[in-house]
């Protein structure tokens, strides 16, 4: 029963390193097989500490219990998927928790009635808070500390040499403990201000970096609106233009039917024929049905035109319905920026290079487009494989896909190979 105290220290202290182990670090087998290993830790660093305490010897304890369990945690480090140093780290930041934990616990416990069980109190509480803040907190961050370890690796290496320094020149732990307390104290503070400030300065810049996403997601919406609202006023100027060429054909329309009223009240039949004649052979041609869709067909029509006029071969085969999961408007404009893209792609081919636009639609209750075209020298693609704008200005049309994808949840896959460029979208 003179023991129990010590007994119940070591459990606290040594089932808590486990666990803290446990949470820093990256199983890389299954749940059982990490928690036999860590077992075998815990039951290896507790022996000695029964060892030791039934010896009566606190101070080899100390130093014992500080090599042994850098030992264990070497061996079981090919049981995690972290590189020597990054277990390294998080093997320095769970001894300088430790050591913070256990320092705290005895000095705080020798103005606490009952200061053996006051000791093994204040360590669980302790361990528990630093646990719970690693847990909730800290994780999430602590990935990307260890990741980036050599920014600082020097802040963990420098608190665990000094706690290191105190326990193992010391003849007396007890003692050194107690006449050490305000350097002691003095380390604790420094090492948790420098851990904290490892965790804010992370927390502060993956949340500018949040900021920057956003900032880029709106600036990219911002381009989307824009060029929705050119493409707008464009179609409101073609409106404008078919208005008054509507109005220019009824007035001469009018004049017309005047005329062919006329001959016919004079008899003049043959030559109210001829004038019939002359003006169906002067009425233009209706535009080509590519699909059902109005706002598509519309699109398709004025750069399947376009394309025509430069000397492009176009094959064209569209299987778009009137009815649409995806608003109709947006769609016809995607599919203007694709077709505008391979039409200039086109333009910057050299040489006797064939020029050539191939559009495909297929409707398998979603919509898969694919166009492809010539691919001129100069195009590349970015990591996240979209086309880069080398020019100013230019990307607006490709920035305004990729947001059309985003939005419907859709899969856009940009390729190039053997002279080719190809675009899919499936939404």
């Amino acid at each position: 029963m003179e023991l129990f105290p010590d007994f119940l220290r070591a459990v606290i202290s040594t089932t808590a390193n486990v666990f803290l182990m446990m949470t820093l670090l990256q199983p890389k087998y299954s749940k059982r097989i990490t928690q036999l290993t860590m077992l075998g830790i815990l039951t290896a660093d507790l022996g000695t500490a029964v060892y030791c305490y039934l010896s009566g010897n606190l101070t080899q304890l100390a130093k014992i219990d500080m090599v042994l369990f850098a030992v264990l945690c070497l061996a079981v480090r090919p049981f995690f998927k972290d590189t020597f140093m990054q277990w390294l780290f998080s093997y320095l930041t769970v001894q300088n928790i430790s050591d913070i934990v256990i320092i705290l616990s005895f000095i705080l416990s020798r103005h606490l009635p009952h200061p053996p069980y006051a000791n093994s109190l204040l360590r669980l509480i302790l361990f528990a808070v630093f646990f719970w803040i690693l847990s909730r907190y800290v994780r999430p961050l602590y990935r990307q500390v260890v990741e980036h370890w050599t920014a600082y690796f020097a802040v963990a290496l420098g608190i665990s040499m000094t706690f290191s320094y105190y326990v193992l020149s010391s003849d007396d732990i007890v003692l050194t403990l107690t006449e050490q307390a305000v350097p002691l104290l003095l380390v604790i503070f420094i090492g948790l201000a420098s851990y904290a400030s490892i965790f804010l300065s992370l927390k502060n810049l993956q949340r500018e970096y949040r900021i920057k996403e956003e900032n880029q997601t709106m600036q990219a919406e911002r381009d989307y609106l824009q060029l929705a609202a050119d493409n707008m006023a464009q179609r409101l100027e073609l409106m404008e233009e078919v208005s008054a060429q509507n109005s220019r054909a009824a007035h001469d329309r009018r004049h017309f039917n005047n005329v062919l009223l006329e001959l016919l009240e004079q008899g003049n039949t043959s030559e109210a024929t001829d004038l019939l004649k002359k003006q169906n052979a002067s009425v233009p041609k209706l535009g080509k049905v590519y699909c059902e869709n109005p706002a598509v067909n519309a699109a398709v029509c004025h750069y399947a035109t376009l394309a025509e006029q430069l000397g492009i071969d176009t094959d064209i085969e569209l299987d778009i319905p009137g009815e649409l999961n995806v608003d109709a408007l947006e769609l016809s404009m995607v599919v203007s920026n694709l077709m505008e893209n391979a039409i200039q792609a086109c333009g910057r081919m050299s040489g006797d290079a064939i020029l050539y636009l191939r559009f495909t639609c297929r409707s398998v209750g979603r919509l898969l487009l694919e166009l492809e075209n010539p691919n001129p020298e100069g195009t590349a693609l970015d990591e996240r494989g979209h086309p880069i704008a080398w020019e100013e200005g230019h990307g607006i049309g490709s920035k305004s896909v990729i947001a059309f994808a985003k939005k419907y949840d859709g899969e856009l896959i940009y390729a190039m190979n053997n002279g080719m460029f190809r675009v899919r979208l499936l939404v």
